[in-house]
This record gives C-alpha cells, sequence and structure tokens, in this order.
C-alpha cells in the first residue's frame, strides 16, 4: 500500500473545501432577488426648485461720490452803512420776501445829522429872505441913481449865494434821509436766509457779511471726479442724489464739465442742476451721488442664486423637459452687485433656466421639478 505524503494530503482537502464554498455562494445568489432596479441605485424623487429665465436688462455702471449743493441765485448780504447792530428781526433758515427787514443797524448818529441840518435850513431861509429884500431896495435905489450898478449886482450876488445855500442844506438832509434808510438792512430778494454770523451789539462795517438769502429754485449738486474717470464724462449723463438708505431722491442731467482739473484734488469739477428741489435738501449740504456713466443691457443673476467654492462661483441651471429636468452646476464670473444680483460678465447665455430656489438641496446632475 503507498502512502501519500501528509502536506499534499492537507492541500487536497484544502482544494476540495474551497470548491464546496464557491458552489454553495453561487446558489444564493442564484436564489437571491435584486433590492434595487437597474443599476442597483435606489431612485431619488426631484426636489421642486424656482427658476429664472435669463434675459439682458439695462445695468447701470456708475460710481458714488459726494456732492455739494450749491444755489444759482446766492446773495449775500452785507450793509451800505456802519454802525452797531441793535436788532436782528429773522433766523438762519427763515424764509423771507423781498422787502422785508433782516438787520436793524443804530441810526441815532445819523438821525441827530438830519436834525442839525434841519436846524440849519431855518438860518439859511433867514439869509434868503434877507437877500431878497436887499435885492428889491438895491433895485429901487438904482432907478433913481442912488446907488451904482456895482452895489446892486453885489446883491444880486448875494441873493445867488442864499439860495444856493438854503438848496444845498435841502440836499444833504435829502442825502442824509436816503443814508437813514440804509440803517435797517432789508432782503433784497425772496429766499431761504443762511447763516447770520453777527449779533446784537456788533460792529459792522461795508464789508461784514450778515447773511445769504438762497432762493428755493436754481440749485445745483457739484462732483469732483477723478482724472482717471475724466475720460468717461459727458453732458447729459445721469446723476442721482441718494439718501442715508442708499433711495434716489432725484436724478437730473450732467449740465456742466469743468474744462480744466483742480490742481490741489487732481479732479474734474461736474455740475448737475436741479430740476426740482427734494424734501429736506439745503444749500451747502453734503449728500450722496450717484454718476451713471452707462447703461448697457448685460445678464443678472439674483444673489441668492450663486454658490462660491474655493473662491470660484457657481449657479445651477435647469437642463430637460417635463419629467426629465436635472440640476447642472456651472462655473460663472461675476461683476458688481445691482439690486441684489450680480451681472454675469462670463459663464451664462441668455434663455439659460437658472435655479433660485433650495441650491443647498441640490448637486450636479440631481432631478429637480421646475414650479
Amino acid at each position: 500500500m503507498t502512502h501519500l505524503p501528509l502536506n499534499s494530503s492537507i492541500a487536497r482537502l484544502f482544494a476540495l473545501f474551497l470548491l464546496v464554498a464557491a458552489s454553495s455562494a453561487a446558489a444564493c445568489r442564484g436564489n437571491q432577488e435584486p433590492a434595487s432596479g437597474a443599476g442597483g441605485a435606489a431612485a431619488l424623487p426631484p426636489t421642486d426648485v424656482m427658476t429664472l429665465t435669463l434675459e439682458p436688462k439695462p445695468v447701470p455702471r456708475a460710481s458714488e461720490f459726494v456732492a455739494t449743493i450749491r444755489s444759482l441765485r446766492s446773495t449775500t448780504i452785507q450793509p451800505q452803512v456802519e454802525g452797531f447792530v441793535r436788532r436782528i428781526f429773522v433766523k438762519a433758515g427763515d424764509q423771507v420776501r423781498s422787502g422785508q427787514p433782516l438787520i436793524q443797524i443804530d441810526p441815532d448818529r445819523q438821525q441827530a445829522s438830519i436834525t442839525t441840518l434841519e436846524s440849519q435850513v431855518a438860518a439859511r431861509e433867514a439869509d434868503l429872505a434877507f437877500a431878497t429884500q436887499q435885492i428889491t431896495r438895491m433895485k429901487k435905489l438904482h432907478q433913481a441913481g442912488a446907488v451904482s450898478l456895482a452895489e446892486l449886482e453885489q446883491a444880486e450876488t448875494a441873493h445867488k449865494n442864499a439860495e444856493a445855500q438854503l438848496t444845498a442844506v435841502r440836499s444833504q438832509i435829502k442825502e442824509n434821509e436816503v443814508q437813514l434808510q440804509y440803517y435797517r438792512v432789508i432782503a433784497p430778494v425772496a429766499g431761504i436766509v443762511g447763516e447770520i454770523p453777527v449779533r446784537e451789539g456788533d460792529r459792522v462795517t461795508t464789508a461784514t457779511p450778515i447773511t445769504t438769502i438762497d432762493q428755493a429754485e436754481g440749485l445745483e449738486a457739484y462732483l469732483n471726479v477723478p482724472l482717471e474717470r475724466a475720460t468717461e464724462l459727458k453732458p447729459g449723463l445721469a446723476v442721482e442724489l441718494l439718501d442715508d438708505a442708499g433711495k434716489v431722491i432725484a436724478s437730473n442731467p450732467v449740465t456742466f464739465i469743468a474744462p480744466r482739473a483742480d490742481d490741489a484734488t487732481q479732479s474734474v469739477l461736474v455740475k448737475a442742476t436741479l430740476q426740482r428741489r427734494p424734501p429736506g435738501l439745503r444749500v451747502m449740504q453734503y449728500v450722496k451721488a450717484r454718476l451713471v456713466f452707462s447703461n448697457e443691457p448685460a445678464l443678472v443673476v439674483p444673489v441668492v442664486a450663486v454658490n462660491r467654492i474655493a473662491g470660484q462661483h457657481f449657479v445651477f441651471v435647469a437642463e430637460g423637459t417635463g419629467d426629465k429636468v436635472v440640476a447642472r452646476q456651472k462655473p460663472i464670473t461675476v461683476g458688481t452687485v445691482v439690486d441684489d444680483s450680480y451681472v454675469v460678465l462670463r459663464g451664462l447665455a441668455a434663455g439659460e433656466r437658472v435655479i433660485v430656489s433650495n441650491v443647498q438641496k441640490i448637486g450636479d446632475g440631481s432631478p429637480v421639478k421646475v414650479g
């Protein structure tokens, strides 16, 4: 009887065990039914989404500046006489009419001068009456041959001098009475009173500015635009004034562009005449302004529809029709934000449907249901 080596027997037994195990596994797989559909993956229900069909629309390309409101019709009030301020009739911000009193300067000294001149009138009138009597008497005596022609002419000269002196005094009184009116400073035009730097008791001269009067209409917005943007300036560009919330309160075209740059600020002065006065706007007030350089059509997508991964912006677009619509992720390049939307520079085309809701619940290739 031939005996096999021990190692050879063990190897045969191990091979027989593996064959039996493989046969059992194949039988088990043959008896099992598939747990899932074709492909072996469970089908996901489509996600409800809202879409926005892209189409070009005008997008303003603008920059914000700080504008100064100035008046086209601003009058600086200065007195025409010197003296102490006795009374101030108005305050800053008051609306005044033409001819309304603003300030009273002490007129006592001027009134005293008029009184002095009026007292001289009686003396000049008495001199003229005496000279008139003298010339009448001299004419009769000359006709009688009692006085010479030279004496008559001397009386006539005295009469003319008396007339001239009386006329001069009366002219001085009239001049001083006109001057007296200047001691009450009145508004030359209707408008709004500006700051009043003088106080009661201050001494003013003809060079002292008392206040300003700005007319309600005729305001301008002054903007200083940097030189690097000067080539884009042209008359007719829109200047939008903004309130604290960023809302447009007035929009007016550019009416003036300075031909020279400011050497101190290296900027160009731009003016826009306000067609109407926004409520609460004051002369010399600083206000935010937006200068619109262009309004060309562009594609925009809502900010909420945009995802950012590693510095790259993405959106989902809906592709397909009927019940076979899926979300496709697309990289895009965006520009500035305008009214809660990104301006799309590259990556999308007009007519594409951008998904704007439930973007966190979908992925590339996810089935979606457009609502």
